[in-house]
């Protein structure tokens, strides 16, 4: 009885603020649904429609009364991301949202946290973490023996290497210029005399 009359009060003194909320609701809702997709339309029909919500928020925003500013700001982030929010319906079995990626790297930097003790990412995360990450995902598949390793595509694993040398070259060169910039852009400049001198 005493639950009941603290909602009974509450709803009574919060009245005033539930039509913005449903106008509000109303229209998020609607554009979930339309994301959803679920009437299977293409990319085109979704960004169409998709557009003529928005149009009709910012035409209607003053009914969402005290959340008008939201309402505002959740078109203007919805148009932010308008370049890449369609490709999901042209291009099969590609994800709607980003989440499971994120949770996949989330994922690995807990593990990698574990068995290092680093609070932090490593650096070495930065040149070499083409190859470690997808190394961390495809070992979760199965196990892989010194024989799988022997039938790589051994052109395919130089290539690699030196991709992920020259990272790592460009990452020294940075580090460089951390401890000394006066000293390296000294170089910089001997270098550039000599290429401009003629012999």
């Amino acid at each position: 009885m005493k639950l009941q009359a603290l909602l009974a009060r509450g709803l009574k003194d919060t009245a005033a603020l539930w039509p913005a909320v449903e106008v509000a609701f109303g229209w998020v809702h609607q554009a979930a649904q339309l994301l959803a997709n679920e009437a299977g339309r293409t990319g085109g029909q979704v960004r169409q429609q998709l557009s003529g919500l928005l149009g009709a928020m910012a035409r209607w925003q003053t009914h969402a009364g005290s959340l008008a500013k939201a309402v505002e700001h959740f078109a203007a982030v919805t148009r932010s991301y308008w370049s890449g929010l369609f490709h999901c319906y042209a291009v099969p079995d590609l994800p709607r949202t980003n989440n499971d990626l994120e949770q996949f790297f989330g994922a690995f930097r807990y593990h990698e946290r574990r068995a290092t003790g680093r609070k932090v990412a490593a650096p070495s995360l930065v040149v070499r973490g083409s190859a470690r990450l997808l190394a961390a995902a495809i070992t979760r598949q199965r196990p892989f023996s010194a024989a799988d390793l022997a039938a790589c595509d051994r052109q395919a694993w130089c290539a690699l290497r030196a991709t992920l040398d020259d990272r790592q070259q460009t990452r020294v060169q940075q580090r460089r210029f951390r401890a000394d910039p006066q000293a390296y852009l000294a170089e910089l400049e001997q270098r550039l005399g000599y290429l401009v001198l003629p012999p």
